[in-house]
């Protein structure tokens, strides 16, 4: 799979589980540091990428603003360690998680999933 990270989701950590996992990893920190979540959302979407983020922008453009947009993962409430094992069981786990046009909001109790 492909992810784009969020400048704030972009831990070392996250970044390394998901390579070592196999998955192209694209940090924002690596040249979109200032771009605006309108174009991290339109450059994923270009790229198929799955943006992971902590905040909650994206539902914003999504739900008021009706942006198109590709899978959005949001972790809430979550150390980098409990981020990657999540993502990971998410992937594996959760078929109808990743997929265009859901935004998923992640925690250590529950995944909620939204399809827009």
């Amino acid at each position: 799979m492909r992810f784009l990270l969020d400048v704030c989701a972009a831990s070392r950590t996250l970044c390394k589980t998901l390579a070592d996992a196999g998955h192209d990893v694209l940090s924002a920190s690596d040249g979109y540091a200032d771009a605006a979540d309108e174009d991290l959302l339109a450059l994923a979407r270009e790229q198929d990428r799955i943006i992971v983020t902590k905040d909650k922008d994206f539902g914003k453009l999504v739900f008021v603003q009706h942006l198109p947009h590709p899978c959005v993962i949001r972790l809430a409430g979550l150390n980098p360690t409990e981020e990657a094992k999540v993502i990971l069981d998410v992937i594996e786990n959760e078929s109808g998680a990743i997929r265009d046009r859901v935004i998923n909001v992640v925690t250590r109790e529950r995944i909620r999933i939204r399809q827009t």
